[in-house]
């Protein structure tokens, strides 16, 4: 597993956190939403490329085609 990538996650969770706090104290709490919504969706993007990655290594190890 690649330490870079868990680190890509932390970073956008932090920065959606406090995006999403910045914007529920000025009473945006529509564009609040949206911004945690799209923070999931990057960081689900970056999920799903791992584990692509792991079933393409678990298909060559079992040579499973």
């Amino acid at each position: 597993m690649d330490v870079n990538l868990l680190f890509k996650i932390a970073g956008i969770g932090i920065l959606v956190a406090v995006i999403v706090q910045l914007l529920r104290q000025n009473g945006r709490e529509e564009l609040a939403t949206v911004a945690a919504i799209a923070g999931l969706v990057l960081a689900m993007m970056l999920v799903l490329s791992m584990i692509g990655s792991l079933l393409e290594t678990v298909r060559h190890t079992f040579s499973l085609y």
